[in-house]
């Protein structure tokens, strides 16, 4: 649909929460109308983001256990390196491993801050970092992973008052992980009310999901659900619609709270870049991607912005021009498609990571690269910024192409869309 009030979005969420169908939409959207390049008025409001880790401490904390002090004076590094790559937008990770960075009563504190989870840092890194992202001329977004509890399986190292040590029949061990099951309506509850206490304690710029939904597939493992589908999968064809339905409930809900919240806050998601191929489906992008996001993680992510259940997308397309198995060049048209006439803003998730990484293609060792990208992007109207991952390759740019990034696309200061 078109766009619409936030108001309106959040009473036509209730509707359709009410009859909510276990199909996507069959129409495709129509063609993009091509440019030659950014228009001024455009270029002067895009989306210039950058992903802020800290699972496992990939961007910040440099390492668990540092000062409240140290802790500070890092991530407002980390902002400042922002501002001087002519950034506009932080999206900080916030809820990594079903923890928490901000004095949460749902959740303990995270294990990233401390080293030792359920253990206060001695100050609000979220409160900080809204604070001071915004006294910066950016944006925060609170990036939160919905199901993810651990990434180990023994329930036993999460301190005690841990939900998921306190609910033991919500959780489920795979892939030597452990997840909260997305099937039971308990769960869904508990993770938006978890999420959503930090969107009523801060001004938030917005809510921000990456690719994990159901969990990515390991070969020869099986996500052991079976009992809640024998309970709660009454009517479905079969268990895939059974979980997309229960992926699609998670995300009207949130949004529809979301919007009653804090009504500025938007919503957005950054899945896997491929919904599904074009071998597999004729709506599907022209690739030959091992994982489709559609059917591997149940997440129809094509439908939530066709039906503009969200307010932005940010498909991680990490693939180089030319690549086989998914062309930057024909995934970024794919989306514009798929985006036009929604009222959903395109962001295009960007591989800074591989950049000068010899373990990756040629492609990736030419400092131009994703210039390229931006250059390509540059030609559909639909995309209206870029996301960079992540926060330490932005800053350290191991053979300059954040630099080259800069220097072709981002001369002048932007502000975010409206």
């Amino acid at each position: 649909m078109g766009r619409v009030s936030r108001r309106a979005f959040a009473a036509a969420a209730a509707a359709a929460l009410s009859g909510l169908t276990m199909a996507g939409d069959a129409a495709a959207a129509p063609g993009v109308r091509g440019a030659p390049g950014p228009e001024p008025e455009r270029a002067a409001r895009e989306l210039r983001g950058m992903w802020l880790a800290t699972v496992s401490n990939r961007d910040w904390p440099s390492r668990p256990g540092l000062t409240a002090a140290q802790q500070r004076a890092e991530l407002l590094a980390h902002l400042d390196t922002a501002v001087r790559r002519r950034l506009n937008a932080v999206i900080l990770q916030v809820r990594p491993t079903a923890d928490a960075l901000w004095p949460s009563p749902f959740e303990p504190w995270s294990q990233y801050l401390t080293g030792v989870q359920g253990k206060a840092p001695g100050w609000d890194p979220l409160g900080t970092a809204v604070t001071e992202a915004h006294a910066r001329g950016l944006e925060l977004h609170a990036w939160f992973n919905p199901f993810r509890i651990a990434n180990h399986t023994d329930p036993t190292r999460l301190v005690a008052s841990h939900p998921a040590r306190r609910h033991p029949d919500w959780v489920v061990a795979y892939g030597g992980k452990l997840y909260y099951n997305p099937g039971l309506p308990a769960v869904r509850a508990f993770v938006q009310d978890a999420m959503l206490d930090a969107v009523r304690r801060y001004r938030l710029d917005a809510v921000h999901w990456d690719d994990y939904f159901y969990p990515y597939p390991v070969a020869g493992q099986v996500f052991d659900d079976d009992a809640t589908y024998a309970a709660h999968g009454a009517g479905f064809p079969d268990k895939a619609a059974w979980r997309r339905h229960n992926i699609d409930r998670l995300v009207l809900e949130t949004a529809a709270r979301i919007k009653q919240l804090r009504p500025t806050t938007r919503f957005g998601i950054s899945p896997f870049g491929v919904w599904r191929n074009a071998a597999t489906d004729a709506r599907g992008s022209d690739t030959r991607a091992g994982v489709q996001t559609y059917d591997d993680l149940h997440a129809d992510t094509r439908k939530w912005v066709r039906e503009h259940w969200i307010d932005y997308i940010c498909p991680q397309v990490y693939w180089n021009l030319g690549s086989a198995a998914a062309d930057y060049a024909k995934l970024v048209p794919w989306w514009a498609k798929v985006a036009q006439g929604t009222g959903v803003r395109l962001y295009i998730g960007e591989a800074l990571y591989k950049a000068g990484d010899p373990a990756q293609p040629a492609a990736w060792q030419d400092p131009a690269e994703l210039s390229r990208h931006l250059t390509l992007a540059a030609r559909y109207s639909q995309v209206r910024g870029h996301v960079f991952f992540s926060a330490k390759e932005v800053g350290a740019d191991r053979i300059g192409a954040m630099a080259r990034v800069v220097a072709d696309h981002y001369r002048q200061p932007a502000r975010p869309p409206r």
